[in-house]
């Protein structure tokens, strides 16, 4: 009987809602947000979070779209790598490539939708499951630090603090994956008009489509915006 009703205290807990924080704290955590995504200097650091939304995208479509997943790997200057096996050309190779710069953004749309019905703990859950799954494939010392660290404090402050820190918390994280989704495709953008980033991802969808790349960045651009867009609206009740 005991365990039946600690059984159904966790499902409420997971799966139930949360009262809606101040609106001066949604707006606050915005703010901390863009204070880390806009001063290069910690960005350098923060982008860390980014690249493993961005890697976490192309291997969760690789094995949606049929293709084997090898590995991951995620590197001190904040570029990754995903590695997945199958047919080098199609959809399912498209659509994996396109993953990853539009997975930021619509991860934090995605979040923006779980805060504004009231699941702040399902989405720390969430996020501290994919992290967990994600770690299974990664390949390196520094990526798999990267995940262990990312992962441990939302699985802490999930289980450990108060409903208002979790609150802070995850509109924090929705908040920046929001923001911080929007800067890498300019940071692309701008690699590639100085002659850099040969290889990019817009590079290899153009070609495997023959659409140049610069519609790709267009699509990253568009994706990103208004996700941020949308999510942010969603995060401020509007």
């Amino acid at each position: 009987m005991a365990s039946t009703q600690s059984a159904a205290d966790l499902w409420d807990r997971v799966f139930g809602s949360q009262p809606a924080p101040d609106e001066w704290l949604v707006i606050a955590t915005g703010l901390v947000a863009l204070a880390v995504v806009v001063p290069h200097p910690i960005w350098r650091l923060s982008r860390n979070a980014v690249t493993i939304a961005h890697e976490g995208g192309h291997g969760l479509v690789a094995l949606l779209t049929g293709r084997r997943l090898d590995g991951i790997r995620l590197h001190s200057d904040t570029s990754g790598l995903t590695v997945s096996a199958g047919k080098p050309t199609g959809l399912g190779m498209i659509l994996t490539a396109a993953a990853g710069y539009t997975a930021p953004p619509l991860l934090g749309l995605g979040g923006a939708w779980l805060l504004a019905a009231h699941h702040i703990t399902l989405l720390l859950w969430l996020a501290t499951a994919l992290l967990i799954a994600m770690l299974v494939m990664i390949r390196n010392a520094y990526g798999a630090l990267t995940v262990i660290v990312t992962g441990a404090a939302f699985l802490l402050v999930s289980w450990l603090t108060e409903p208002g820190v979790q609150a802070a918390f995850a509109y924090a994280a929705v908040w920046f994956l929001l923001l911080g989704g929007v800067r890498p495709a300019f940071e692309l953008q701008s690699k590639r008009r100085h002659g850099g980033a040969p290889d990019s991802d817009a590079d290899q969808l153009s070609r495997l489509t023959h659409v140049p790349p610069a519609m790709w960045l267009f699509l990253f651009h568009a994706v990103s915006l208004c996700s941020l867009i949308g999510g942010g609206r969603w995060l401020l009740g509007l």
